[in-house]
């Protein structure tokens, strides 16, 4: 069964209109408009590859709807047939971005990082780009950076060649330091990918999230991952600290919120990121 196949069966064989999107390195994405001229966002996958990858996706946008000052896409339909696993959204119709846009984002920002649980983690593991994101939780921040984060990516490292073990030992340093570097907070429900493939600019200057990697973590690893390849104006951080103040120094500890990332790139698109990794653990 093709993709088309597979649209057609899910929309009872009517007559639409389908259109492949843009969506990413591993779902293939589609639009599909009936004719009421009505559109939405179809992602498909293999479900023997990815188990319940698309499960976990609407999973963590549903607790980003949490959150009530940013947007998130309704969910029309989730499930599996013949093999595929398939994720059909809202379709957001992009607008213009504007200074309030930002504004508005910066402030549904450290709204949603102002949502909190007991614990640092999740109830569930999810992924990563197309790796495994173990979210065992834990009552500190440092025991679930250094043991759910950077220990599994390390390892995947090592065990796939990417980096030898005295390139690891490297990285390793830092993990004794991770309890001075961040300072004490609760945890954040976080988007965890957010980067600029994966917010949109809805109509009325409405900021979407998509694609998430939900976790409750320290909050500084959302900025972080922004900063890491941009896309974001700087107004959007001045209207989120003057929501939700920083901890004195943020902007120096950015480096060290992007250590994950990092070593998810490592093994995900090799070996180039390790300059960048080894830049941020030097001083150790």
């Amino acid at each position: 069964m093709t993709h088309q196949e597979l649209i057609q069966q899910l929309y009872h064989f009517s007559k639409i209109q389908i259109q492949p999107i843009s969506g990413g390195d591993i779902n293939a994405v589609y639009s599909v408009t009936n004719e009421n001229k009505e559109k939405a966002v179809i992602k498909i996958n293999d479900a023997e590859t990815y188990p319940q990858m698309l499960a976990k996706e609407e999973q963590g946008l549903n607790e980003l709807r949490k959150n009530e000052t940013l947007n998130i896409p309704t969910i029309q339909k989730n499930g599996e047939l013949e093999g595929f696993q398939y994720l059909i959204l809202e379709y957001i119709e992009q607008g213009q971005v504007d200074a309030s846009f930002w504004q508005s984002f910066g402030y549904g920002l450290a709204k949603l990082h102002d949502i909190s649980e007991t614990n640092f983690g999740f109830v569930e593991d999810n992924y990563i780009g197309s790796l495994h994101q173990s979210n065992l939780q834990c009552e500190s921040w440092t025991e679930f950076l250094i043991n759910q984060r950077l220990i599994p990516q390390v390892k995947l490292a090592v065990d796939h060649g990417i980096i030898n073990q005295a390139e690891s030992k490297q990285i390793e340093r830092i993990y004794a330091e991770v309890d001075n570097l961040w300072p004490a907070e609760k945890p954040a429900l976080l988007h965890g990918d957010l980067w600029s493939g994966n917010y949109i600019q809805g109509a009325q200057n409405k900021p979407y999230l998509i694609d998430p990697a939900v976790y409750y973590g320290h909050r500084e690893m959302d900025l972080g991952m922004m900063h890491l390849f941009g896309g974001f104006e700087v107004t959007l951080f001045e209207f989120y600290n003057e929501t939700y103040p920083l901890e004195t120094g943020w902007k120096s500890r950015i480096k060290y919120n992007q250590l994950y990332p990092l070593l998810v790139h490592l093994n995900l698109f090799g070996k180039t990121y390790f300059n960048q990794i080894r830049a941020i653990v030097n001083p150790f």
